[in-house]
């Protein structure tokens, strides 16, 4: 029972981590993109779409992938290059990305999914318990591992992921030592879109292997919450993604063992541990501030 249950956290949570590792590197570039649900949407259709065309998967995966970091270019040319104010871009990013996914999707409503088969590690599967919880996973499970790994070693390592920070932090002065920031930032977003449309191809391919319209019911705000819950690091954001995780598929089976809770209240408990969340992290103002890159949000146009 209790392999049983840690098997959907586990499902349940690698959606919210991926996508919060794309948000995070986005924003580590100091670019705020709200568009995250608007962008696991799109990954989400696109990934199905390609699945039931080809019938692989992987294809599906692929597209999911591209869907995401074409969906977030649009954002990119609007804020970077356009200097369009990035709240309200991303906000429309996600109205535009919900109704266009319904519209290209409604064909496939009701069509049975091709969900992608575990990949079954020879020897590790058959370690009692824990075998089948970390060597009997889907493809994006173990790209959501290696992704916190890479992601943490790239920002705090790597030459290229200090200077992504700098550009985070002071734009201005990144910019005066030569840095190309708008270049940087166009790659952190692309980024952050092919990551968010990965985490939806999770969703149609493996969470439930169909298309439902709107299916990703709010991911895209608790990743968003995730990363400022993370305080901006990706080891605690892997944490952070699984006790979400935890919570939503706690409401499930505490409505499947009857508790004499009204469904609706059990619906809203993700959401409500994001609000409760935020507002703890709110008190602590100076952790905050110390890890919120400086320049998280405010347009840069270089000296011409």
């Amino acid at each position: 029972m209790l392999e049983a249950i840690l098997l959907t956290v586990i499902t349940a949570a690698t959606p919210l981590v991926i996508a919060a590792l794309g948000e995070l590197v986005t924003e580590r570039s100091g670019v705020l993109n709200l568009g995250v649900e608007g962008m696991m949407i799109m990954g989400a259709v696109s990934a199905f779409a390609a699945t039931q065309i080809t019938g692989s998967p992987y294809i599906g995966v692929l597209a999911g992938i591209a869907a995401g970091g074409a969906f977030s270019l649009l954002f990119g040319f609007l804020t970077l290059t356009l200097v369009a104010n990035q709240v309200a871009t991303g906000l429309a990013l996600t109205i535009l990305g919900l109704g266009l996914s319904g519209q290209l999707g409604e064909s496939f409503v009701g069509q049975p999914g091709i969900k992608l088969q575990p990949i079954v590690v020879p020897l590790l599967s058959d370690i009692p318990f824990m075998g089948r919880l970390l060597f009997q996973q889907d493809l994006i499970f173990y790209l959501s591992i290696a992704l916190v790994v890479g992601i943490n070693w790239f920002l705090f390592k790597s030459r290229t992921g200090l200077k992504m920070r700098a550009i985070g932090d002071n734009h201005a002065s990144a910019h005066a030592l030569g840095i190309n920031v708008i270049r940087t930032r166009y790659l952190a977003v692309m980024f952050g879109g092919a990551c968010a449309g990965l985490a939806g191809a999770q969703l149609s391919l493996v969470y439930t292997p169909q298309w439902v319209e709107n299916m990703t019911a709010g991911r895209g705000w608790i990743a968003l919450a995730l990363v400022v819950f993370a305080s901006w690091r990706p080891l605690r954001l892997l944490a952070g993604g699984y006790l979400f995780g935890a919570v939503s598929i706690g409401q499930l089976h505490a409505q499947a063992f009857g508790i004499g809770i009204p469904s609706q209240v059990l619906s809203a408990l993700p959401y409500v541990a994001t609000i409760v969340v935020l507002i703890i992290i709110s008190h602590n103002r100076r952790t905050t501030l110390i890890n919120t890159p400086a320049s998280l949000g405010k347009p840069f146009v270089p000296e011409r």
